[in-house]
């Protein structure tokens, strides 16, 4: 069975599909491909943003008093958040 298996049915104004249109021609693809990849990157964006939120809530928790040696390093704290990040996205 083919990896897609949902159909979705999408209405759209001509403006966009236009736009669609030619992004399609553009880079040879089909319009249902050029949809597929703008949801896919809008949803890589997504995790990017929950991934810095996740790195910053760390480096705050983390943060040590001036002059003080930090208590991980660098490769240790994104480390833990890409842990922290990948417990997130689990079911």
């Amino acid at each position: 069975m083919s990896a897609l298996e949902r159909r979705l049915h999408l209405l759209l104004d001509q403006d966009r599909h236009d736009r669609l249109v030619a992004e399609a021609e553009r880079t040879g693809r089909s319009v249902n491909a050029v949809i597929r990849a703008a949801i896919d990157e809008h949803f890589d964006e997504q995790r990017d943003q929950v991934r810095r939120a996740a790195a910053a809530r760390l480096l705050l928790a983390s943060a040590a008093a001036p002059g003080s040696e930090p208590a991980e390093t660098w490769e240790q704290m994104l480390a833990a958040q890409d842990a922290d990040l990948q417990d997130s996205l689990r079911p």
